[in-house]
């Protein structure tokens, strides 16, 4: 399996990343993003791409792959709705648009969350972009695609989020994990589950195309 990860230094994106490298069947890794992950590996290449809005001087090399896990994203907190949905959709339906005509065989998996509003029409800024988003890829030709809603996401093997608020939330919860865990299973899994939940799908594909935290946790095995 030939894989190119986008969002690769983001919490989410680097146990995705992890699991890849980890992973026997991947043979091959393309990361890209704004900045380098400072991962070292024989299987992965990085390129550094500041505008992703734009992807024609590097659409060549998103050639060859068979699958795509999109961990890109930002915390809603803060920003417009103009802005966000630069970030959320536009940016993700460029990248998306360009990799569905280089690699029409190839499953695309987006990183959505709990509580995405499908109906694009709910009260939430944040869950109708990400709705609005899902549904635009989902009418993508690519052979396959699949909505992940993680809820809470715990950091494996030394990872940390790049964003302060969620760093200082996650120190809080930390502690709390395994409490939360046993009270509330379906809401809670880890940065390594959802890794190896998204290679379960681009492997076996699964019946559903929006798959919320339990069915996350249940791919992972």
């Amino acid at each position: 399996m030939n894989v190119v990860i986008f969002g690769a230094t983001g919490m989410v994106g680097q146990g995705v990343l992890r699991e890849c490298l980890l992973d026997g069947g991947v043979e091959r890794v393309l990361a890209v993003g704004r900045r380098p992950t400072g991962r070292r590996h024989d299987k992965l290449r990085e390129l550094v791409h500041e505008n992703l809005l734009d992807t024609s001087n590097i659409e060549g090399e998103l050639a060859g792959f068979d699958t795509c896990f999109f961990c890109l994203g930002v915390s809603s907190m803060g920003m417009s709705e103009e802005d966000y949905t630069r970030v959320t959709h536009d940016i993700t339906m460029a990248v998306a648009e360009t990799l569905v005509r280089r690699n029409p065989g190839m499953t695309f998996v987006f990183v959505s969350g709990a509580g995405t509003d499908g109906t694009e029409c709910g009260g939430s800024m944040w869950a109708r972009v990400k709705g609005r988003t899902e549904n635009a890829l989902l009418r993508l030709s690519f052979k396959s695609a699949y909505m992940f809603r993680p809820a809470f996401i715990q950091p494996m093997h030394g990872i940390v989020s790049r964003t302060a608020t969620y760093r200082a939330l996650y120190a809080v919860m930390g502690p709390l994990t395994p409490l939360l865990r046993a009270l509330l299973p379906a809401h809670v899994t880890t940065t390594e589950k959802v890794g190896r939940a998204m290679l379960a799908v681009a492997r076996r594909g699964a019946s559903k195309v929006v798959l919320e935290n339990r069915d996350i946790n249940a791919l992972a095995g």
